[in-house]
């Protein structure tokens, strides 16, 4: 079985979140929770999100 990380369906602003959780098999909301945290923590998190969300394909 050959995963692959996508955007999700799911999405708030551009499913990002939500292709993690999906690819490694967890809840969205833990995902959601730990990116605030880390945007909260030196703000990497939003520059990380705008590069996922450009990187990232459609599902």
């Amino acid at each position: 079985m050959d995963k692959k990380l996508t955007k999700s369906q799911d999405k708030m602003i551009c499913g990002v979140c939500g292709g993690i959780a999906e690819y490694f098999n967890i809840d969205i909301t833990v995902v959601r929770i730990l990116w605030v945290i880390f945007t909260l923590m030196g703000g990497c998190g939003i520059i990380a999100y705008i590069i996922a969300a450009i990187i990232m394909p459609e599902a």
